[in-house]
């Protein structure tokens, strides 16, 4: 028998379209879990059960024609996403009871794809953190080893899905936000294509360095959550990569071409940051297994170095300028108060020259990189970090710092717009070890096949961490 959170997104769409299973059932399970499990883990910040219970109502009271592929399987939203008539905290007091009057494009896209939303995940403060860790919720922890953290700024939406709260997860990545939080909780994440996922329908695009992308378990349920937010929308600032035929689950699907990979495991971000034995060992069997179906791996040098850093720092302090109000400045946490203060330093010209000089490096780097349909590289320089360790200084710039020094690959292929996908393919002292595979841009239907390749072939299969077996349970019609 069963327990109904073993079973993926995709299986879960399947049995409520067979009707062997409710959304109604589906919803009060997870809502049991978070009840017992959601603190324990730091997942969420607003749990909205009696909104969720009314969707799933209607969710099986529509009739079987016309439903959408994900029909009644829940799902959560990153409090990092504006929900309208949810409260939404962007992770900071400074909003703790804002309520926005709309929604951002991919809550209504996921809403209309069918899920059903069991609440709001924990993130960083205005998401300017690779960890969760603040004033309006429990630390997102890390359901494998609870001193860790689950990363962030997607934290609490890895949490929720590594602990068998939620079957996948909406998360957002303008730094590694999704990717890291997957790496380190065991789980897929993927960062889609510049252009493919609106961000709108508030905001600039944000130079294109963030996007919505999903947190799954397995590589077509992120897949199917990715067809759920690709939908083209008017006005964006980027324009939408043609999507693979039949869709992103259906490329995931599919056998993909041999592919020439390019391998290297030297950080990008800080050039004299040693590197974890786990880290690089992860890329050494994500090569052989890639080598030995058929693929191409080449050692390459990386195609962004130091150099970087001093740009994208300045873009990410502009970043953190989100408008807050001036009475609640004094509830914001000292990193962001630190970065908020050094973006208003940051003039018109200097902003405008750092952008220039950045595109410079990005057609280095994409020009150096030409001949390789995808780069594999570690999602980290080290498998873990505990809770508290990056904030236990009491010195903001450092802990700046450390996270870059932890995280020296991911945010590069925010600045070049490139797909990319984190999986975990090993463990290193019981907690999951994860790679980095980044393909072409708008090519993320063949990032997609490859990494369900991989997926297969490392077998992670259905590793889960001990709370997964935890009370409350229940189980699938006879599965």
């Amino acid at each position: 028998m069963a327990d109904l959170h073993d079973l993926t997104a995709l299986e879960q769409a399947g049995a409520i379209r067979r009707r062997e299973l409710s959304s109604a059932e589906l919803v009060e399970h997870y809502l049991a879990r978070i009840e017992a499990h959601g603190d324990t883990v730091g997942a969420f910040v607003t749990v909205t059960a009696d909104l969720a219970r009314t969707q799933a109502k209607a969710a099986d009271e529509a009739p079987d024609e016309g439903r959408p592929a994900l029909h009644g399987v829940p799902t959560a939203i990153k409090d990092l996403t504006m929900t309208a008539g949810v409260r939404t905290t962007f992770g900071s007091a400074a909003f703790v009871d804002f309520v926005p009057p709309l929604d951002n494009d991919v809550v209504a896209l996921l809403r209309a794809a069918g899920t059903v939303s069991l609440g709001k995940t924990t993130t960083s403060e205005l998401g300017v953190s690779l960890y969760s860790e603040g004033k309006v919720a429990p630390p997102a922890r890390n359901p494998w080893g609870l001193d860790y953290t689950a990363g962030g700024s997607s934290g609490g939406a890895a949490a929720a899905v590594a602990a068998g709260l939620v079957p996948f997860a909406q998360g957002s990545d303008g730094g590694g936000s999704v990717r890291i939080p997957a790496a380190l909780c065991g789980l897929v994440g993927f960062k889609p294509s510049r252009g493919v996922v609106s961000g709108g329908p508030l905001g600039f695009g944000a130079f294109g360095l963030p996007t919505p992308g999903p947190i799954a378990r397995t590589v077509a349920d992120a897949a199917a959550m990715l067809d759920a937010m690709a939908v083209p929308m008017p006005g964006e600032p980027y324009l939408a990569p043609p999507p693979p035929e039949g869709g992103y689950l259906a490329a995931a699907r599919r056998t993909g071409p041999r592919l020439r990979v390019g391998r290297f495991t030297t950080p990008m971000l800080a050039g004299d940051q040693p590197v974890d034995p786990a880290c690089a060992g992860a890329v050494d069997i994500a090569a052989a297994a890639l080598a030995a179906a058929g693929h191409e791996v080449v050692e390459v040098a990386s195609p962004l170095g130091p150099e970087v850093w001093p740009l994208f720092e300045i873009i990410w302090y502009v970043l953190a300028l989100a408008p807050v109000p001036p009475e609640q400045e004094s509830e914001l946490l000292p990193l962001t108060r630190l970065m908020r203060e050094r973006g208003a330093a940051v003039t018109v010209p200097q902003l405008m020259t750092t952008l220039s000089a950045l595109q410079v490096q990005v057609r280095r780097g994409m020009r150096a990189t030409a001949g390789y349909d995808l780069l594999l590289c570690p999602t980290l320089a080290a498998p873990q970090a505990r809770v508290g360790s990056f904030t236990e200084s009491g010195d903001p710039a450092l802990d700046f710092d450390m996270q870059r020094r932890f995280s020296p690959y991911c945010a590069v292929f925010n600045v070049t717009g490139q797909p990319s996908v984190s999986l975990p393919v090993t463990q290193a002292g019981g907690m999951p070890v994860g790679v980095l595979l980044t393909g072409r841009p708008g090519a993320d239907g063949t990032l997609l096949a490859a990494a369900a390749e991989l997926e297969s072939s490392v077998g992670w299969g259905d590793r889960h961490p001990e709370i997964w077996r935890a009370t409350p349970s229940a189980t699938v019609n006879g599965v």
